[in-house]
């Protein structure tokens, strides 16, 4: 384990700091609670980083050893050259680096929370390596075959899922910190960035700064539109469900407002047994809502 000086250490007070190697590079976390606690791995989405767990983390470490780990291409984890999408950033490989990740740590069976791409690498654990997750935590994401239905049949929605995922150095180009900025303000219930810690958000914007993570962000949106895709039609062909106790949580005005609800989109697609949970505000419902999420959260676990 490695301390890190420099890391907004108030935000995860108790909290130690690891990076660990995968097979796809070293993987960054803050760890803390009981040592001999059940494990809840905790995954954010994109542009940010683990800190977006930091409302909750403290509370939940209570009774739960807590990993918030940094996906590869986000925050304090490697950031490796990709593949126009095809292996390096496909979430059923970023799901096997978390397991491996989690079994360096000691854990072969936990639960996992994952928001927005974290919730598209929470999935494919649950779906692919199922011996592994004993509960699923969905924040505020569908499905990638339903996004692309929602975006083919719905003009102007989610634009930023096809822009991002064009060639390599077009998408590079466009996203810059300015960008990435107004995306986030866009996808905030209120259209502002108030309910961001400051510490949190200019860590934000460092890695927002880092031509290695632009690449990693459009390279984990290409795979989005190719192979993840492909591997949402191969599930849905071969019928493979989620079984282990899982909750759909969503914002009520972001997902809140689509054509069904996060929770029917699940249950007749890849979580049948799912319980969901609408909360209000936007997108970013660890920040935005973090008391309606965190119950949301206990509740899954008492289960």
């Amino acid at each position: 384990m490695s301390k890190e000086n420099d890391m907004p250490i108030e935000l995860f007070p108790g909290f130690s700091s690891v990076s660990l190697p995968t097979s796809g590079g070293d993987l960054y976390a803050r760890v803390g609670g009981p040592v001999d606690a059940p494990a809840l791995v905790l995954l954010h989405g994109f542009p940010q980083s683990h800190l977006c767990w930091h409302p909750l983390a403290e509370d939940l470490a209570r009774d739960f050893r807590v990993i918030a780990l940094d996906l590869k291409g986000y925050g304090r984890s490697a950031a490796p050259a990709g593949d126009g999408g095809r292996h390096t950033y496909a979430k059923r490989t970023m799901a096997a680096e978390v397991v491996e990740f989690m079994g360096q740590l000691g854990h072969e069976r936990f639960s996992v929370a994952g928001h927005d791409r974290g919730a598209q690498v929470a999935y494919q654990m649950a779906l692919g390596m199922p011996e592994h997750v004993e509960r699923l935590a969905i924040l505020d994401n569908l499905p990638v075959h339903a996004v692309w239905d929602l975006i083919e049949t719905t003009p102007g929605a989610l634009p930023h899922w096809t822009e991002m995922a064009l060639p390599t150095p077009q998408a590079e180009n466009a996203l810059t910190v300015d960008a990435i900025e107004t995306l986030v303000r866009a996808h905030t219930g209120d259209g502002t960035l108030g309910c961001f810690s400051p510490v949190a958000f200019e860590q934000y914007r460092q890695t927002w700064r880092r031509p290695r993570n632009i690449h990693a962000f459009c390279e984990d949106y290409r795979a989005g539109a190719t192979t993840d895709r492909e591997a949402d039609d191969q599930d849905l062909k071969a019928g493979r469900t989620i079984t282990c106790p899982t909750v759909i949580i969503w914002g009520a005005e972001f997902l809140g407002r689509g054509p069904e609800t996060p929770l029917d989109c699940w249950r007749r697609t890849f979580a049948p047994d799912a319980f969901g949970v609408e909360v209000p505000k936007g997108h970013f419902v660890t920040e935005e809502s973090p008391r309606e999420t965190l119950i949301a959260l206990r509740d899954l676990m008492a289960r």
